[in-house]
């Protein structure tokens, strides 16, 4: 019992702290309260209930409250409540809270009443203090220790403020995005969820209406529907409203104030003028379903506009439609205050991408949309012609505005090809221009199988690389397949390779693997033994400072001698470490030797081991480099290791120290100056290193920990691949998100030198999205463009609501692969279709993905005026429970859609 309290107790107290206050409708009211009624119902005794059997809760507290005043006065208020909703149950379906308000707001009255009241844990411990009188044995309210407990919690949430009000900067009622998709599934079962083509509400609230648009208002039965149409509604978006616009019906008439707006379904955009005496008549009333205003009221298809005469006044603004035929329509006369310009701003909104007006409004920073500048004529001979003032720009009134649409024959090239031009010349490098289909020769959509892959191993003639891409793209790799087929998506093999070819490469890659982690653990094995050495001397230095004797003193001249050898020779180091050298560092000067003659210097041939030389730079004071630092590039930095220990290719070398109190002198000096430059180089590189390495150290003791497949010993070989790739790319370095691009490859293929390569082809890719690449910026242009061009709806309500048309919201996806908003099983069928892509629709196929993740949800986008907070709470909450056959079917005929744009097909 407690516990089922517990936690919506929990979750409000939670709410009050972070909000400061609780909103009367937050889903944990309902909750706490159908909890407190099941507990306070359990083991109720019949006479008890009373005669009110349909509400147990009302007879129980009008009992108590014979005997306890605080549930009388209760009982009072609850009693108002219900009356006032039997009497307006018709007001109520109106309301936007339905869903809180029909079910468990009304279920539970009683119980929210008591607790937004503060008197809910007084009744209830007069119940667990009065328990025999009202319950059986077996009752919660009974348990001597469970009845004082659950009095005991409901102190809390009867002592905290509840509120009705909600602002734009309040957020405690806002559904889980899950809830968002339920609601959407629940009132549009008729639509398509993922349909791209359907338009539903743009910016505005959705208004709970059964309504149709008809397309004339006619005095019967349908006049509510009419009346309600005029709002917004789930088959037509409201792009403009606006009462009080005047008209004159008839010339005999004075004119008349009315509802104008502007409606877009799937086709067509409708303008409609309602008389304000039909906006607020009744159904039932004979007169209103008969009045003659039915007759003024106006329903025009913009289709059929052509032209629009506007004409600014001091009183406002007003506006002639002309039509096709030249019939000119009444006059509508705007009220001050700018209504004039944003009707056509509106207007203009819904025109794009399909239709536009001409001349079109200007952007003007800090105003929006304004009327464009347009030079007065000059009658001839009033004077100079060829000069207009600023002011007669700005005093123009009077506009002529043509309505653009591509199926009208005058007007077609002038607005339509120029937005196909548009399309063209920014999204013709999105896609290929060759249409791959997914049906010729086989159906494609069952993917590379079995079969198929071997089939072309034992004869590679058998298929080519576009066909297997091609499988791919539509189907997928099947999952037994993955390990053998992603190393050639990915490069690291070519499709025309034989097996003994491909052998060749994994033995050079596994060669060079090895070498690579050679050199690195070196390198770690002198980062750690440097930490190791910077701990105990500052524990040296504490403890110097305390004793303030004679071997404090020794300890800090010995540690300013150390600090101006930077490298010193192996021999030097035996003599300061005090553990055993391993075979291993014995056998290292030979390997460094053998480098000096082989004439090596590259990190991928002959690099030495690091293990030759000893960091002992910056003892004295503990301190080495925690910033990042553009490491030395991998020649140089070989070269420096090898000159570091200051040793000829013999092994032999002088003190350091007695080196730099010898005068130097011509090539001396130059030699000298040489080996500070490299002993400064490799100090960066170890420097750089060692940054990077705690880095790594972090994010993979965090990758994915609760994924079946990262054991210890995996996430080892996670570290020991990602360490590697960023030993080889010490400039570029490690940036949080390259393990998560690392892991799932590390799963597929379970083999580290096989993960490095195909890391490292991957990463050629991937690296430009990083901080230290340019490609996020050209990521998000390229997203602005595809939403403006094929949903523009979409694209208006982004720029309206803050304007994120920014699509920063956008960054984890393309930043690795979408690898965070899906399960690991929908991350390898995306990837795999990402690297086939390439070759079968785009390079650019991770932009297809983005939109159709957000044209999969567009209409639960658009319905809730979701702003920038808003969708990147909601996509948070979605992550890994996308349906990604459906998203990936999307992207594909989003390609093809801009493919036959492009084309004009």
């Amino acid at each position: 019992s407690q516990a089922g309290i517990s936690q919506p107790v929990k979750q409000i107290m939670e709410e009050a702290v972070t909000r400061k206050f609780v909103h009367e409708d937050s889903s944990h009211i309902v909750s706490f309260c159908a909890a407190v009624e099941a507990c306070v119902l359990h083991g109720l005794k019949r006479r008890a209930a009373g005669f009110l059997r349909s509400n147990k809760i009302a007879a129980l507290f009008m009992k108590v409250g014979k005997s306890f005043a605080p549930a009388e006065e209760l009982c009072r208020k609850a009693q108002e409540l219900e009356q006032i909703i039997e009497t307006n149950q018709d007001s109520l379906r109106k309301m936007p809270r339905l869903p809180i308000l029909t079910s468990p707001g009304v279920k539970n009255l009683w119980i929210r009443t008591a607790l937004f009241e503060k008197v809910l844990d007084k009744i209830v411990l007069y119940l667990v203090e009065n328990s025999s009188k009202y319950y059986e044995k077996e009752a919660v309210l009974m348990d001597p220790v469970d009845g004082p407990i659950l009095a005991s919690l409901l102190v809390g949430p009867c002592a905290l403020e509840y509120t009705k009000m909600k602002t734009a900067d309040h957020f405690w009622t806002d559904p889980s995005a899950d809830e968002l998709v339920q609601r959407h599934r629940i009132h549009s079962a008729h639509c398509r969820l993922d349909s791209p083509t359907k338009r539903p509400a743009l910016c505005i609230q959705k208004r709970h209406s059964s309504s149709s648009m008809d397309e004339r208002p006619s005095p019967s039965s349908s006049a509510r529907e009419y009346v309600e149409s005029l709002h917004q509604n789930n088959r037509a978006t409201l792009l403009f409203g606006k009462n009080n616009v005047l008209v004159q019906p008839r010339d005999d008439m004075e004119a008349i104030p009315g509802y104008l707006s502007l409606h877009q379904t799937a086709d067509l955009m409708t303008l409609k003028w309602t008389p304000n005496q039909l906006m607020n008549g009744s159904v039932g009333d004979l007169d209103y379903e008969r009045s003659v205003y039915w007759d003024y009221a106006m329903t025009i298809p913009l289709e059929e506009i052509v032209y629009l005469h506007c004409h600014q006044q001091g009183s406002g603004g007003t506006v002639v439609l002309v039509s096709q035929d030249g019939i000119q329509r009444p006059p509508l006369r705007f009220p001050k205050g700018g209504h004039l310009l944003q009707f056509l701003s509106c207007l203009e909104n819904g025109l794009l991408p399909h239709g536009q007006l001409d001349p079109p409004l200007w952007s003007q920073r800090g105003k929006g949309k304004v009327f464009p500048k347009l030079r007065k004529r000059v009658p001839q001979g009033s004077g100079s012609s060829d000069s207009v003032s600023d002011k007669e720009e700005d005093e123009a009134t009077d506009y002529v505005f043509r309505i653009l649409f591509p199926n009208s024959q005058s007007e077609f090239g002038l607005a339509y090809c120029r937005h196909l031009s548009t399309v063209r010349t920014h999204l013709s490098a999105l896609v290929n221009h060759t249409i791959v289909a997914p049906d010729v020769p086989c159906d494609a959509y069952k993917g590379l199988t079995t079969d198929v892959w071997q089939t072309f191993l034992q004869d590679c003639t058998t298929y080519k690389e576009p066909e297997l891409l091609r499988l791919v793209y539509f189907g997928g790799v099947d999952p037994s397949l993955r390990k053998e087929v992603w190393p050639f998506l990915l490069g690291h093999y070519q499709f025309g390779m034989s097996e003994a070819e491909r052998k060749q490469v994994d033995d050079q890659v596994r060669l060079h693997y090895q070498q690579t982690m050679h050199e690195w653990l070196s390198c770690e094995e002198i980062v750690r033994q440097r930490e190791k050495e910077q701990h105990a001397a500052a524990l040296a230095k504490c403890s110097s400072v305390a004793s303030m004797d004679g071997p404090g003193q020794k300890m800090t001249h010995h540690d300013s001698t150390v600090s101006n050898e930077v490298f010193e020779s192996v021999e030097e180091v035996d003599q300061i470490e005090t553990e055993p050298k391993t075979e291993e560092a014995k056998q290292a000067p030979k390997l460094q030797n053998g480098a000096v003659q082989n004439g090596t210097s590259s990190p991928d041939s002959g690099h030495p081991s690091s293990r030759n030389f000893s960091v002992t730079s910056g003892l004295s004071d503990g301190s080495f480099s925690t910033e990042d630092s553009a490491a030395a590039e991998a020649a140089p930095r070989s070269a420096a290791v090898l000159q570091a220990s200051g040793k000829p290719a013999g092994g032999e070398s002088d003190d350091l120290t007695e080196d730099t109190e010898k005068p130097l002198k011509g090539e001396e000096k130059e030699g000298a100056g040489e080996n500070a430059a490299n002993v400064a180089k490799t100090q960066e590189c170890l420097d750089s290193y060692t940054l990077n390495l705690h880095r790594i150290e972090k994010d993979v003791q965090r990758c994915d920990r609760n994924y079946w497949y990262f054991t210890p010993a995996n996430l080892e070989k996670l570290r020991n691949v990602m360490c590697s790739y960023i030993w080889r790319h010490l400039d570029i370095g490690y940036v949080q998100g390259m393990c998560d691009l690392l892991a799932p490859l590390l799963v597929i293929l379970d083999d580290e030198a096989m993960a490095f390569s195909c890391f490292t082809e991957l990463m050629k890719r991937m690296n430009q999205n990083f901080p230290h690449g340019g490609a996020m910026d050209t990521h998000f242009a390229n997203m602005r463009s595809l939403i403006q061009i094929l949903d523009s709806e979409m694209f208006e309500l982004m720029h309206q609501n803050g304007d994120y048309t920014h699509f920063y919201f956008c960054y984890r996806w393309f930043l690795l692969d979408f690898k965070r908003e899906l399960v690991y099983d929908d991350v390898f069928a995306v990837w795999e279709t990402i690297w086939a892509a390439k070759y079968a629709s785009s390079s650019h196929f991770v932009l297809f993905i983005a939109l159709s993740l957000v044209e999969m949800y567009r209409d639960i986008i658009l319905e809730n005026n979701m702003d920038f907070t808003d969708i990147i709470k909601f996509f948070n909450e979605m992550a890994e429970h996308h349906n990604i056959k459906q998203i990936l079917s999307l992207a594909r005929d989003l390609v093809c859609k801009v493919q036959m744009l492009i084309e004009n097909k």
